[in-house]
């Protein structure tokens, strides 16, 4: 009887072909198709030493060569042809089946998806896979949303294949439906603000000071020793030290400076709305990537009237350590803001995803992978229901330490025109969060005003309007 394969991959692009290669390093026997038949080709004469491999000329013939109950992972381009590839799997599979989109797909899509083949007996799983080629490779981040059933007999895979770290896979079952993807784009939303600030702290630096790109790559080695330790500031000195082999320049220098998005930011911050909840500190970043790109505009707006004169720091040590706490305040709030939208999401939608969890298997394979997420992890086991990440003993006290810094930082920033976004974005959410009364009010009241929209009272319950236009503007009920 001819061999079948533990789980097969369509799509055979850089993700789906390190993907594949992951799984048959891990002695899983791979299934291998793709809609161009020399991608499946060259993988197989590229690395089929590396283990097991299938190739199928057809879908027909993929699935044939698949062992039941089947799990093959698509990873191809989100929308139509993700869709495509499902409706033409779903004739060829059987009940107890699992179908995985291993793509960034919008939720929403894979709610609709997975209700469509539940009609079919077939398990669909939305699985985000965060990491890039190198994760995909040696070891992701993956966030399979879906039915038990379905983890049940995908888990062990993924979790063969997933990072780890201090013997825990970077892999866990999110929740039910679109759960998975949801989480992965908010993670992804996370990221676009870590980023940010990260430039922004960059930028302080270069204009504050005058250090060069090289000289502040060694600020962010030294930093990626303490507690901003993450990939992302790893990788920023990477970036800052490297030079252009045509120019002699930095690279840094000759890139043009406008930020392009694939969506999964916008995504969440769309989604953000929807569910009320104030992701301001990925917002910020959304936007600042839109401004960067709107080219004939910061071109005609160059010659606007702003402060003259550089910045004028006079301690260079002082002035790097107020970027560093400010950049790290920063992004304790973005963190806090995105594990606050996939609680409102886990809610809205049932899902009951588990915070801590998240926290768990982000800390290794993912961009967003940092030292404090091992603070995350322990805020939400030591209180699951914790109202914000900022009220935890951990981040209350270093943000509060490094408030000082944070505010230097903007207000210098705002006096001498360099923009900020990100930080002062994130100074203001903690400032509204910690006050003890908001101007709110007087929205209401003005809302009320012209809107009958009515208001609520301090001092006794329900709900009120007031008659503005009559004498004397009684208030009346309106309950």
């Amino acid at each position: 009887m001819a061999e079948k394969a533990q789980i097969g991959v369509t799509g055979l692009a850089v993700m789906g072909r390190n993907l594949a290669r992951n799984l048959a390093r891990h002695g899983h026997t791979v299934a291998l198709h793709n809609r161009s038949q020399a991608r499946t080709d060259a993988l197989v004469a590229d690395h089929g030493d590396e283990g097991d491999f299938i190739p199928a000329s057809s879908m027909q013939e993929f699935v044939a060569s698949l062992e039941k109950p089947r799990r093959v992972i698509i990873m191809v381009k989100a929308g139509g042809p993700t869709d495509a590839v499902i409706d033409e799997l779903v004739p060829l599979m059987e009940p107890g089946d699992v179908i995985v989109d291993g793509g960034n797909a919008l939720f929403t899509d894979t709610r609709r998806r997975e209700a469509e083949l539940r009609k079919h007996e077939l398990n669909f799983v939305g699985a985000g896979i965060s990491g890039g080629e190198e994760g995909a490779l040696n070891g992701p981040s993956i966030m399979p949303g879906g039915s038990v059933e379905a983890y049940e007999s995908l888990g062990p895979l993924l979790e063969s294949i997933a990072a780890n770290v201090d013997g825990t896979p970077c892999c866990t079952h999110v929740g039910p439906d679109g759960a998975g993807h949801f989480v992965k784009m908010v993670h992804n939303g996370i990221e676009y603000a870590d980023m940010q600030l990260i430039g922004e702290a960059y930028d302080l630096l270069r204009s504050g000071l005058g250090m060069t790109p090289a000289e502040i790559a060694g600020v962010f080695r030294q930093w990626n020793t303490g507690d901003l330790e993450s990939y992302l500031v790893e990788i920023t000195a990477e970036v800052l030290g490297h030079v252009d082999a045509d120019s002699g320049k930095p690279l840094v220098d000759v890139i043009t400076d406008a930020a392009e998005q694939k969506g999964t930011g916008r995504w969440t911050v769309q989604s953000a709305l929807d569910l009320g909840v104030p992701v301001t500190g990925i917002a910020e970043a959304v936007f600042a990537r839109a401004l960067s790109g709107h080219a004939e505009q910061r071109v005609a707006a160059r010659e606007l009237p702003g402060p003259s004169g550089g910045w004028g720091v006079t301690d260079r040590d002082a002035f790097i350590s107020d970027v560093r706490e400010a950049l790290y305040a920063s992004k304790v709030v973005a963190y806090a803001q995105g594990f606050d939208q996939i609680r409102a999401g886990s809610q809205a939608y049932e899902w009951d995803v588990h915070l801590g969890e998240m926290a768990t298997i982000w800390r290794g394979g993912c961009i967003i992978r940092a030292r404090f997420l091992n603070r995350i992890r322990e805020a939400y086991d030591k209180q699951a229901d914790l109202p914000t990440l900022l009220v935890d003993d951990y981040f209350s006290s270093v943000v509060g330490q490094a408030q000082s810094a944070w505010r230097r930082v903007v207000a210098g920033a705002a006096q001498y025109g360099l923009p900020v976004p990100g930080f002062a974005s994130a100074l203001s959410y903690y400032d509204g969060l910690r006050a003890s009364r908001l101007p709110a009010a007087l929205t209401q009241g003005l809302r009320d005003f012209f809107g009958a929209h009515t208001y609520r009272r301090i001092d006794k319950d329900g709900t009120f309007h007031t008659l503005w236009a009559e004498e004397g503007r009684p208030e009346i009920s309106a309950d």
